[in-house]
């Protein structure tokens, strides 16, 4: 499980002021020093993230934040950063020391309310104080389970990882699935996997291993060839595969070379749906058709590596859609964790896979576009879109792929 992508593992972030154990209860939980612990306030600055095993729940990851009270200039970076965990965690706990309950829980309390992720309440130090008769009453009115720790002695982490695992969201325990459902036992995918100058040597990217592992648990099978081969390797085929899937480049020879009668689609757009909202990206593909030269587009990325001379996100994509839309586009790039506040004054706004990520920071992300009345799509839905396969890529998608005939025939909004 040490090897599980951060993706698939249920985030859980530890929030709370300074100083009150937060560190202490991290390493309390996964029995190591992964955090440093002081008396001196403000000793996090960065998240610390710390991946473990939590049965029967599988893998979970731990992020340990700065103090929600931290001072100073250096202070409101660091409150910055601990406020951008919010928009990746599933499970909030919020820790608060000898019984006390300030202004500051209870805002970390209503963010994690107004964003629907489900919390609970860590009193630590309990040695110390109890938290009040009417304090555990207007909790429990709010639904957030309350477990009592000494952190710093290692009690009450039983009881921590009862109400943990309790707490643990439904949409994390049934996760969508990549394409398990799309793939029936006994029956072939087809996987065409380019191997080009951003393919780790050695390795295929995370997408199509995560692919791969996802038709197996399912009892299928898979063929895995480079986009030169298709062709061919669906001729030795007995009979059809239940369905084609390409890396997004190779979209436009993959979708000439594979028969109308066969299913196609995507990695980018298999994820789009299993981390994402697929309706809400199918809207955002569409427009595209409202671009217009001198518009500006924020290309976005969950990951970090350094860009080849034809980079996907930072020259194909630009080119299709500039060559699309007629004219010139203004193209703004970010990574990681990166994201404007308000995305207003993009009128578009591309999105990669997000392999790397948890479903959660993904719909936070088209939550903020929608609240900012922003359109969001992602690497594969653009492509397909400005090849202009769209349709064929959404086939194997019924609902998707209806979304996208309403607003074209103008029944949808």
């Amino acid at each position: 499980m040490r090897g599980t992508p951060k993706g698939f593992r249920l985030h859980i972030g530890l929030f709370g002021r300074r100083n009150v154990g937060k560190s202490s209860l991290l390493n309390a939980m996964t029995r190591q020093e992964v955090s440093i612990v002081s008396d001196v306030a403000g000793t996090t600055t960065d998240p610390v993230e710390k991946p473990m095993e939590l049965l029967p729940v599988g893998p979970v990851l731990f992020i340990d934040t700065a103090g929600i009270d931290d001072v100073g200039t250096l202070g409101e970076m660091r409150v910055q950063r601990t406020k951008q965990v919010f928009d990746r965690t599933d499970l909030g706990v919020v820790i608060s020391p000898a019984g006390e309950w300030t202004d500051f829980e209870e805002q970390i309390l209503q963010e994690l309310r107004a964003r629907e992720i489900p919390a609970l309440v860590v009193f630590n130090k309990s040695d110390l104080g109890s938290p009040s008769a009417a304090l555990l009453e207007t909790l429990k009115t709010l639904k957030a389970p309350v477990v009592r720790t000494v952190a710093s002695r290692g009690e009450g982490m039983l009881e921590l990882r009862e109400a943990i695992i309790k707490a643990a969201p439904e949409e994390f325990i049934n996760a969508p699935t990549i394409m398990g459902d799309l793939v029936p036992a006994g029956e072939l995918a087809v996987l065409v996997v380019p191997i080009d100058l951003e393919a780790p040597k050695g390795r295929l990217i995370l997408p199509q291993v995560q692919s791969i592992r996802d038709v197996l648990d399912v009892d299928a099978y898979c063929m895995v060839v480079k986009e030169r081969e298709l062709r061919e390797a669906l001729s030795r085929l007995t009979r059809p595969p239940a369905i084609v899937v390409t890396d997004s480049q190779g979209f436009l020879k993959v979708a000439g070379d594979t028969p109308e009668s066969i299913p196609l689609t995507s990695f980018s757009i298999l994820f789009a749906r299993c981390k994402g909202d697929l309706n809400a990206f199918v809207r955002g593909a569409m427009a595209i058709e409202t671009l217009a030269p001198g518009d500006r587009v924020l290309v976005a990325e969950s990951c970090t590596h350094h860009p080849i001379a034809d980079d996907i996100g930072r020259v194909k994509i630009p080119r299709w859609l500039q060559r699309y839309v007629g004219g010139k586009l203004e193209f703004t790039h970010v990574q990681g964790h990166d994201f404007p506040d308000d995305p207003a004054g993009y009128k578009l706004i591309v999105h990669c896979g997000g392999c790397m990520w948890n479903r959660r920071e993904m719909l936070t992300r088209q939550l903020r576009c929608r609240q900012a009345g922003v359109p969001i799509t992602n690497y594969g839905m653009t492509i397909a879109y400005s090849l202009g396969i769209f349709e064929r890529a959404l086939g194997p998608f019924p609902a998707a792929l209806e979304t996208y005939r309403s607003l074209r025939s103008g029944r949808g909004k």
